[in-house]
């Protein structure tokens, strides 16, 4: 290569024209540069998490609550003041909506869209709540619950609570931890439940309302645990298990599997949530309790189904679920698949 020295060859332009051939060198044309944006655009970073476009993803904290929003709209919310029964999920929704869950409905306002609850403690009422006064014989209370939210847009709910009746001492204690990962690229996200309880002081009995084939039985009989109650407007419902397609019977649907997917139409978009059950829990596979019928769309991993459980003082039980949050509906293979990743994961 060669090198001009050009202190050797001035150049022979007027000094006017060289400063301006250095100001058009330093600052390119606008035809220049709209040309590199054109070129180079594909190549800059597009995804949604981009804080500086309309569709970004970001936190909001209220009093007793913690939201994931996108485009000012929520995804979920935990909900956890503690003048409420219940600490709650709602809405459960998927990234631009809608709300796939219902809270407080009218004709069961107990049912807290996506919650847990106990149905009987040594023969007290958890469950259904007082229309006056919006509270249960038997009381769920917590303190001090502990959200973290990330920059990626996961969390963790830590809290502990504690079951007593009304005019008692706790008989059971829990500690539940909920990690909840970001939504991925389609907008799924999925929650993971570990439920720690704890008899205190001394042994009791969880228990719920008997089935029909039993004495004193209910044909709606049998739940109690982690329910999900879903939007009123959800429309062509259809359940699928590890074991096929979910037949309902007058509209409710009974049987033990390793995990369940409930889905619908919801405003013309079909989404639907998916329960795993972990292997290591009570009476797994799971006795699954699902209602479709004109008035209610509901699914329970029903744990005390088919009889009661007795809990001796300071036992332990954990109760493992894996929820996720998903558009379209899965099959069959998809939620074996599912199924089998969460049986090895680590708690």
């Amino acid at each position: 290569m060669r090198i001009v020295n050009q202190s050797a060859c001035p150049s022979k332009e007027p000094q006017a024209a060289r400063d301006d051939g250095r100001r058009r060198r330093r600052f390119p044309s606008v035809r220049a540069v709209a040309w590199l944006v054109l070129v180079l655009s594909p190549l800059l970073p597009c995804g949604p998490l981009r804080a500086t476009e309309p569709d970004a993803r970001s936190w909001q904290r209220g009093a007793g609550s913690v939201a994931l929003l996108q485009s000012g709209q929520a995804v979920w919310q935990f909900n956890f003041q503690t003048n409420q029964p219940k600490p709650f999920f709602h809405p459960v929704a998927l990234p631009g909506g809608p709300a796939l869950t219902w809270e407080r409905p009218p004709d069961h306002p107990w049912h807290h869209a996506l919650w847990f609850s106990w149905k009987f403690i040594n023969g007290i009422n958890y469950w259904e709540e007082d229309a006056v006064t919006g509270v249960s014989p038997g009381r769920t209370e917590w303190r001090d619950a502990r959200v973290q939210t990330r920059p990626d847009f996961s969390a963790q709910v830590v809290m502990d609570l504690l079951y007593r009746p009304a005019d008692g001492d706790p008989v059971l204690t829990e500690h539940r931890v909920i990690e909840i990962s970001p939504p991925d690229a389609q907008g799924a996200y999925r929650q993971d439940w570990t439920m720690t309880f704890t008899a205190a002081g001394k042994d009791l009995v969880l228990d719920r309302t008997p089935l029909a084939s039993e004495a004193g039985g209910q044909p709606w009989g049998g739940y109690a645990g982690l329910s999900a109650r879903f939007a009123q407007g959800i429309k062509d419902v259809r359940a699928v298990t590890t074991g096929g397609l979910v037949e309902f019977d007058a509209g409710r649907y009974r049987g033990k599997a390793s995990a369940l997917d409930y889905s619908g139409s919801f405003d013309q978009r079909e989404a639907g949530i998916a329960i795993l059950d972990h292997p290591l829990n009570l009476n797994s596979p799971s006795p699954w309790y699902a209602i479709n019928d004109a008035t209610m769309r509901y699914v329970s991993p029903a744990v005390l189904c088919y009889g009661p459980h007795t809990l001796k003082s300071g036992q332990n039980l954990t109760l493992r679920y894996r929820l996720v949050v998903h558009p379209g509906r899965w099959s069959q293979q998809t939620l074996g698949q599912a199924a089998k990743q969460f049986e090895s994961a680590p708690p």
